[in-house]
């Protein structure tokens, strides 16, 4: 990068709780994304505990370069990781060129994210299947209704979350060009990748093919995806309604998927549904709980 671009910013200009800041130039042969647009320069400034209200956006010209400056959080980075989203702010910032770093927290905080540790795996691993499980479901309707092009989207996305699951299994964090990263592997879903996208049968006939397989890995992986929810419904002697759950800090990323999660465990009879009665209102409504 030129050092012209690095003096936008320092770490006295910076604002409450900066860490550091990580640049990032434009592949003058690589696209437009949705964070550069057709900015030359990217640079992020790194906050401990900065608020969303907090958040800011700047464009702006060094010379005759354009750059955009991101001010973000650093659990806006970390949730980023669990939720997998936002995979360009991630990439930016794992390979982003540091500028500045305060007493070595941003390195320490990339650090963290890189290692991709077994409580964060853990966290991501049950968000990619909860979206692996939503799509699947998807396909399968789009597909009983002979609405193949949707059904054929749908099976390309659950391919996509299954290639993350078989990614975090191999300790990966998974980045937005996933297939990339999913092919050197010589792994199973590539493979259904390339069933689903080149073989000679017809679109329906491939899709049935790859929701087969699907079925298999649902049936294989549940347990072990959902260790974590299945580990925090066994914390306790009293049954879980779902409310309690959704107030699991280690569960708040899945909390919209929770319902989905619970109806799959009850299913494959991994967790136990009962029903608690209500404490007021009439008639016999009754609440339902889930334990393992």
């Amino acid at each position: 990068m030129e050092t012209t671009i690095f003096s936008i910013l320092d770490e006295e200009k910076a604002g409450h709780g900066a860490i550091g800041a990580v640049g990032y130039r434009l592949d003058q042969t690589g696209s437009h994304d949705s964070l550069l647009h057709d900015f030359e320069f990217l640079i992020m400034v790194v906050h401990h505990g900065l608020e969303e209200t907090e958040q800011r956006i700047e464009h702006g010209m060094s010379g005759e370069s354009a750059y955009q400056l991101l001010h973000v959080g650093s659990r806006d980075i970390e949730r980023g990781i669990l939720i997998g989203d936002q995979r360009d702010s991630v990439k930016y910032f794992l390979h982003g060129e540091i500028i500045w770093d305060i007493e070595g927290k941003l390195s320490a905080f990339r650090s963290y994210i890189n290692e991709f540790g077994e409580p964060m795996k853990e966290r991501r691993k049950l968000k990619e299947f909860a979206k692996f499980l939503k799509v699947y479901g998807e396909a399968k309707r789009y597909t009983a209704e002979k609405d193949l092009l949707d059904a054929y989207f749908c099976v390309l996305q659950a391919l996509k979350h299954y290639a993350r699951l078989e990614l975090i299994e191999q300790g990966i964090l998974p980045e937005s060009s996933v297939w990339e990263q999913a092919r050197p592997l010589n792994s199973v879903v590539y493979k259904l990748f390339d069933e689903l996208t080149e073989n000679s049968e017809t679109l329906e006939q491939r899709i049935q093919l790859v929701l087969l397989a699907c079925e298999f890995t649902l049936a294989s992986k549940v347990a072990d995806c959902c260790g974590l929810l299945l580990r925090i419904l066994g914390s306790r002697k009293e049954a879980w309604s779902i409310q309690e759950l959704a107030q699991v800090p280690d569960l708040e990323h899945v909390k919209d998927e929770l319902p989905l999660l619970l109806r799959k465990l009850v299913t494959r009879a991994l967790a136990q549904e009962i029903t608690k009665a209500h404490k007021e209102g009439a008639g016999d409504s009754r609440e339902l709980r889930y334990r393992v």
